[in-house]
């Protein structure tokens, strides 16, 4: 199988590694783990963190530029479409008509789970509005195509719920929506390891999604390029085709011509 390059919304990406930037002891740790990463995406939650709205704060755009990284402003921390929606034109204003957007509205905030009503009312008027949306969802098909057919540049079911580590609990699932979408599938919260990583690119997913995996490990620098590597090997087992699952075992060497 021949490797097709990673598009959203029009736009190519060597990396099939989007980064988020929250959860680090500091802006520097930041970016020496973004670097390690070699990500061509960087997600910001524009309510939490500061790209310019703050005028005396540090900004984080003074470490990691968009000459040299795409950011992605996500809504995090919206419950409901209207909040979403103030929080994807604040981004638009701050980033100088930035239309590339990461919509996440959330339920509870326990489980921090997608609310699916309102996500797919705020989807379509930022697609009105001509935002680029990204979005987070749960794993079911349906609504993944549903958002697709809303115009979204881009499903990200979760794998399990945000920030757990629990790895993709319904593979299947994942792989379904894969199978039927048309946009990039990217995996989007639960990764914990390499080895979760590797698997989403092994289904198929045209990336993953992650921030807690790699800056709440004990060293987010090597962990970052533990999941960059991830990423590369599980894509290359995708498309090399692996063999057959069989139910009895079958010897490496010929069993002809033996001495």
């Amino acid at each position: 199988m021949i490797d097709i390059p990673l598009v959203i919304a029009k736009k190519t990406y060597k990396s099939r590694l989007l980064v988020g930037s929250g959860k680090y002891k500091d802006f520097f740790e930041t970016k020496l783990a973004t670097d390690m990463a070699e990500a061509d995406i960087i997600t910001v939650a524009i309510r939490r963190t500061n790209i310019g709205q703050n005028i005396n704060e540090p900004n984080l755009l003074d470490i990691i530029s968009p000459n040299k990284y795409t950011i992605l402003p996500n809504t995090a921390g919206c419950y409901n479409a209207k909040d979403a929606i103030r929080t994807c034109q604040l981004a638009r204003e701050l980033l100088g008509g930035h239309n590339l957007i990461k919509l996440e509205i959330l339920g509870d905030k326990k489980t921090l789970y997608p609310n699916i009503v309102e996500t797919l009312s705020a989807a379509k008027t930022l697609v009105d509005n001509e935002f680029d949306v990204m979005v987070y969802t749960s794993d079911d098909p349906v609504v993944a195509k549903e958002l697709e057919n809303i115009g979204c540049v881009a499903i990200m079911p979760l794998a399990s719920l945000i920030g757990s580590g629990q790895g993709i609990t319904n593979p299947i699932q994942i792989k379904i929506i894969k199978e039927q979408a048309t946009v990039p599938v990217l995996i989007d919260a639960g990764i914990g390891c390499a080895s979760d990583a590797a698997k989403a690119m092994e289904l198929g997913c045209d990336g993953v999604l992650m921030n807690s995996a790699i800056a709440n490990a004990n060293n987010p620098i090597l962990m970052a390029s533990a999941m960059k590597n991830a990423i590369i090997a599980g894509r290359e087992s995708f498309l090399s085709g692996r063999m057959m699952k069989k139910s009895y075992a079958s010897a490496s060497s010929p069993m002809v011509d033996l001495i």
